[in-house]
C-alpha cells in the first residue's frame, strides 16, 4: 500500500456501519477528532455523531480517539462522547495508534484507522500496518492553514469522487 493512499476513502464516519465493517474485515476503529467527529477547534461533536457512535457501541465495536491535538482540546469532548483517547498522537508517527490498539486489544490488520488528513492519519495508519479510512471534512475549513494542506495533500492524493469506496 502506497503510504499517501487510503485503503477506504468515504464521505464521512456517519457512513460506516457493520455492513461496511464485515465487508472490509474491520473489528476496531481509531477515529481522529478534528474534522473527522468534530469541527477543529468545536467542542461538540458533528450533528449525528453521538447516535452513530451510540450504533457502533451497539455492534460492539471498540473505538479510541487518536488526535495530535492537546489534552486540554481531546479530552472535553472525548469524554462528552463517551471514548477513550489518546491525545498528543504523534501522527504520523505510529505511537500514539499502538497505544490504542494495544488498549483495545485487537489485530492490526483488522483495525482501521480513520481520519480526514492524509500525512496524518492516512500515513501514520499505513505506517502502523492498518487498514486507513479517509473521510472528507463536514464542512469546508475556511483557515489559510488547512487549505495549504488540503493543497498539498492533493498532490498525492487525488480526490475523485468517482474513486470514492461505496458506503451507506
Amino acid at each position: 500500500m502506497p503510504l499517501f493512499k487510503p485503503k477506504y476513502w468515504i464521505k464521512n464516519v456517519l457512513c460506516i456501519d457493520r455492513e461496511f465493517l464485515d465487508e472490509h474485515g474491520i473489528d476496531a476503529l481509531i477515529l481522529d477528532l478534528d474534522n473527522t467527529l468534530s469541527m477543529h477547534g468545536d467542542p461538540a461533536a458533528e450533528e449525528g455523531i453521538p447516535e452513530w457512535l451510540d450504533r457502533m457501541r451497539g455492534e460492539n465495536v471498540p473505538m479510541v480517539v487518536v488526535s495530535n491535538n492537546t489534552n486540554r482540546r481531546v479530552a472535553p469532548l472525548a469524554r462528552k462522547l463517551g471514548l477513550p483517547f489518546v491525545a498528543n498522537g504523534a501522527k504520523p508517527l505510529t505511537i500514539g495508534l499502538s497505544r490504542a490498539r494495544k488498549y483495545m486489544g485487537t489485530d492490526k490488520s483488522r483495525t482501521a484507522v480513520v481520519g480526514d488528513q492524509i500525512f496524518t492519519d492516512v500515513m501514520g495508519g499505513n505506517l502502523a500496518g492498518m487498514p486507513t479510512i479517509l473521510v472528507e471534512p463536514f464542512h469546508a475549513e475556511k483557515n489559510i492553514f488547512f487549505k495549504i494542506k488540503r493543497a498539498a495533500e492533493g498532490l498525492v492524493f487525488r480526490r475523485d469522487p468517482d474513486r470514492m469506496t461505496k458506503g451507506k
